[in-house]
């Protein structure tokens, strides 16, 4: 249970966070290579295994979620394409009970994602919870990844947060660190991120299942 009268802003990560990342596992390691595969003329396992090499090579970086430089990259429109099958985007259970919540206790609402402006456009009128937030900051419009602690020196420049009041959930690690060492007092990791993988084992920061359990 978080101090709800010590906190005053609630940055929320999108993908994996809010959002299931089921449809960005299923997007990226399946959805591409098969398309990949069809123009390339090769098979879908030497597909995947070529591009899951390149995105791993890309991440904790801007490129790594960057739907335009991919498109370049693939010879591919990876925004149609994600435009095709946006229905099977989803929400985590209890999110919108607990933005709703956030709302009527007159909290900062704020999404940080290192998501692509295109992409947040698409998940979020596709799911309806842009009327929620109060602003949305990605990565590429601070310059830096999540990951880096300068992100969160120019968002709190940008957003004008008190990090001593403030409230981060996000299911990267590595995100949270960096946030920890800026000075953001409380962290949460966001546990079962996609509904179709294991649950993650404990990790460093305290775990949230369901945001429901953040209710009083």
């Amino acid at each position: 249970m978080l101090p709800w009268h010590d906190i005053d802003f609630a940055l929320l990560d999108m993908d994996g966070t809010i959002l299931d990342r089921y449809f960005d596992d299923y997007f990226w390691e399946e959805h591409v290579p098969k398309r990949y595969a069809m123009g390339k003329k090769i098979s879908y396992e030497k597909a995947r295994r070529k591009l899951l090499a390149a995105y791993k090579a890309e991440e904790k970086t801007l490129n790594w979620t960057d739907v335009d430089y991919w498109s370049n990259r693939l010879g591919l429109d990876i925004v149609a394409m994600k435009e095709e099958i946006r229905d099977q985007v989803r929400i985590h259970p209890g999110v919108e009970t607990f933005l709703q919540f956030l709302r009527d206790q007159q909290k900062a609402v704020i999404l940080v994602t290192n998501a692509h402006p295109k992409t947040v456009k698409i998940k979020l009128e596709q799911t309806l919870l842009l009327p929620y937030f109060d602003t949305v900051l990605c990565s590429s419009d601070v310059g830096l990844p999540k990951e880096e602690i300068g992100f969160w020196r120019e968002a709190e420049s940008v957003l004008q947060f008190n990090k001593a009041r403030s409230v981060l959930v996000d299911d990267n690690e590595d995100v949270l660190l960096a946030a920890h060492t800026f000075g953001i007092k409380h962290l949460l990791h966001k546990h079962h991120a996609s509904s179709r993988a294991p649950k993650e084992a404990a990790g460093i920061f305290p775990a949230l299942d369901y945001f429901t359990q953040l209710l009083p």
